[in-house]
């Protein structure tokens, strides 16, 4: 007997500030959680999807696994059936990366997908909670989708809904029907659709046996209790062959276990100070959704711009690029000019676009982009339209592979010599990015505009500055509020970031951020080529000394501005 359910119409209001930013809509979850907030914002995602597009199609739900995660579900089941879904695809306990979504879109050819996700930001009954809609592709919604959405959401007065559709098992693989058949919901296992698509890039047997074969490599990876913990085992010890034991923090939590899933030296510690004691040869940790990754060498750091070069200049070493070739290279502005000093050598495309993976998505569907990445730890190729954290930490043990396959124990080529191995070919961008969090926003827009100012006026061209620690001159040769037009769909984003570029290539950048739930967060980005080959191995901050005292204190005034004295990260 098939379950019957029937559309009721809830009366509701309009919420204030419900404007997707780059990586959908993020709040603190006792926002969230107030009647109708939810549901106002799901009921505005299909009331912009096409009527006759929407009626029967299939659409993939799942996320990190984060406090509330469990209780959205089952409204957007409501919501989904009330307005014509015909089929909801939901990880096994909810569970789904954002990488993985993406695949199981592409693979089912899914009309798209809602993701409850606030990334890598904190979670728990205090925490932020997120939610994004991601098109057919695979990839985030571009800005006339979410624009679309929220101008729905400042006039929305009703929700429709299945009050009665609920699925109270969601930890068993299963199919649920209502109203014969017009409305199902399958639960899913989480990696299935992902771990086949990861093969069809990889060489899965040639990594297990090169981990088989070099008996004193060590590996460990952090989940950082997100949702990748539900894939470590599954590819890194059923398919890889790594022990269990080198995996932590693999148990999905509510609220992190109590930490913040940013993978980077600040917010990853327990592997940070393993990887420094020399403990493991490879150390890499992964965000709250699976997209972002940080990759370690024993007692060594990859910075991710140089993460991303490493890779493409490597790219013979997967098989996924032998095979096919690379179309093309690609940034986000923010990011290294490390990148483009490969395409340039590879005789490539390349492309530096605004921070944002939808971008990098257009160029993708266009084919002319094979990988790309952003200085905030987001890695990623054209096989599918997300960043993705498992992919980078594939990427780097297939290089590892390749690296060594006729090395033992003894003469093991480390992720350290590759990296060197590459500067000494294409010369070191020196890079790191200060965050300054939860600031004040009206603070924090003064300074900006205060820099803004002297971009506009062009006052900055031409000024020179001593460096205080290297007693180098540094002259400003351009500055601009960075602009994008798309090559694809001709599209124009403006006010990406504030850029201020040196003669000697050098780069000063400022952005203010809205990923947060609260606050403002203000980063600055610095970039110092050298090709020297005595310079190569310095301490970056010390390298970065001048440049760095010259943006934060003689440009921008920021401590005169928001009071602050210490960034919260520095990556």
């Amino acid at each position: 007997m098939t379950n019957i359910f029937e559309v009721k119409i809830i009366e509701t209001k309009p919420f204030e500030g419900q404007k997707p930013g780059t990586s959908g809509l993020r709040k603190r979850v006792t926002e969230v959680m107030k009647e109708n907030y939810l549901g106002n914002f799901v009921q505005s995602i299909f009331n912009v999807l096409p009527e006759d597009k929407l009626k029967g199609s299939t659409i993939v739900v799942g996320g990190d696994g984060r406090y509330y995660n469990k209780e959205a579900i089952q409204l957007i089941f409501q919501i989904a059936a009330a307005n014509g879904v015909g089929k909801i695809l939901v990880g096994k306990n909810g569970l789904l990366s954002t990488p993985a979504i993406s695949a199981i879109v592409r693979a089912r050819s899914a009309l798209g997908a809602i993701i409850l996700t606030a990334s890598h930001n904190p979670g728990g009954p205090k925490g932020d909670f997120g939610i994004k809609y991601n098109m057919s592709n695979g990839g985030p919604a571009p800005e006339s989708i979410t624009n679309a959405i929220y101008k729905q959401t400042t006039s929305i007065n009703q929700i429709k809904s299945a009050t009665n559709v609920h699925v109270d098992d969601l930890g068993t693989i299963s199919t649920h029907q209502w109203n014969d058949g017009k409305f199902i919901v399958e639960v899913i296992d989480s990696a299935d659709d992902y771990v086949s698509l990861l093969k069809t890039i990889f060489d899965f047997e040639g990594i297990k046996n090169f981990v088989k074969n070099h008996s004193s490599f060590q590996f460990n990876f952090d989940a950082m209790s997100g949702v990748t913990g539900a894939y470590g085992k599954r590819i890194f010890t059923d398919e890889l062959g790594i022990p269990e034991s080198s995996l932590i923090n693999c148990v999905p939590s509510e609220d992190f276990n109590g930490g913040h899933p940013d993978p980077n030296l600040t917010y990853a510690p327990l592997l940070v100070k393993k990887m420094n004691n020399g403990e493991f040869d490879m150390g890499c940790a992964s965000d709250g959704d699976g997209d972002r990754n940080m990759i370690l060498g024993k007692r060594f750091f990859i910075n991710p711009s140089d993460s991303v070069a490493v890779i493409a200049s490597n790219y013979k070493a997967i098989p996924y690029f032998s095979k096919g070739g690379l179309k093309g290279l690609a940034r986000s502005m923010p990011t290294s000019a490390a990148l483009e000093r490969v395409a340039t050598d590879l005789k490539v495309p390349f492309f530096e676009v605004p921070t944002g993976w939808k971008f990098f998505g257009n160029l993708m569907d266009a084919g002319t982009l094979s990988i790309c990445g952003e200085e905030s730890f987001g890695t990623g190729s054209d096989h599918i339209r997300e960043k993705d954290g498992i992919w980078a930490i594939l990427c780097w043990l297939q290089i590892l592979t390749h690296h060594n396959q006729s090395t033992n124990d003894k003469n093991f080529v480390s992720i350290e010599e590759i990296v060197k191995q590459h500067w000494s070919k294409y010369g070191r961008n020196y890079y790191s990015r200060y965050d300054y969090e939860e600031i004040d926003t009206a603070p924090a827009e003064t300074m900006m505009k205060h820099v803004s100012q002297q971009i506009n006026s062009k006052e900055l061209v031409g000024k020179k500055f001593t460096g205080i620690s290297d007693s180098l001159e540094y002259e400003i040769a351009s500055c601009d509020d960075f602009e994008y037009k798309d090559p694809i769909d001709n599209s124009i984003s403006s006010h990406q970031g504030l850029r201020i570029i040196f003669t000697d290539g050098s780069r000063i950048i400022y952005r203010l951020s809205g990923t947060g739930s609260t606050g403002a967060t203000v980063r600055v980005y610095f970039d110092k080529y050298e090709t020297q080959p005595s310079q190569l191995n310095n301490d970056v901050q010390t390298h970065l000394k001048s440049l760095i005292h010259i943006a934060l204190v003689e440009i921008s005034k920021l401590n005169h501005y928001t009071g602050r004295n210490e960034p919260s990260v520095i990556t």
